[in-house]
């Protein structure tokens, strides 16, 4: 059903409504008081228990367990849940960058003092290894390891 073909459904029943409270409106003139005390009592109580349209709260949704859920506004604990599921994600995330950078920190910082304690316990002097020569030598050498 269209909304234009919903909208005029309740636009005629509107119309038809206000003909069947026009037509009852004229017979009640003609009516004793005291049952039109009685008709104006029970529609009182009619409206009194008539069911208001009522409003659906905003809903949103969030994700569980790789199924996304659908909640209602109302709903504090599942909306404070969801801001907790919101950010632990992120909290692990900076905890496993910051961890990270720490490992590589300290790697870096073995591989530097590696190369160093190597510098100073070998028989050559420091300025052996900034000599281009020396360097080509060190390559042709290893290139001869290899091979055997």
């Amino acid at each position: 059903m269209t909304n234009l073909h919903r909208h005029q459904t309740e636009v005629l029943q509107d119309r038809y409504g206000l003909q069947v409270a026009a037509r009852l409106s004229q017979g009640a003139e003609n009516l004793p008081h005291d049952v039109n005390q009685r008709l104006k009592a029970a529609r009182m109580l009619a409206l009194d228990k008539r069911k208001l349209p009522q409003r659906a709260p905003a809903a949103w949704a969030y994700s569980a367990g790789g199924s996304a859920v659908l909640g209602g506004a109302d709903d504090d604990k599942i909306s404070w849940w969801s801001g907790l599921a919101s950010a632990l994600p992120l909290l692990v995330l900076v905890i496993g960058l910051i961890s990270i950078n720490v490992i590589q920190n300290e790697r870096a910082a073995r591989e530097l003092a590696a190369v160093d304690s190597a510098l100073l316990v070998d028989d050559l002097p420091p300025a052996a290894y900034a000599d281009p020569g020396f360097a080509r030598f060190v390559q042709i050498g290893q290139n001869q390891a290899q091979v055997r």
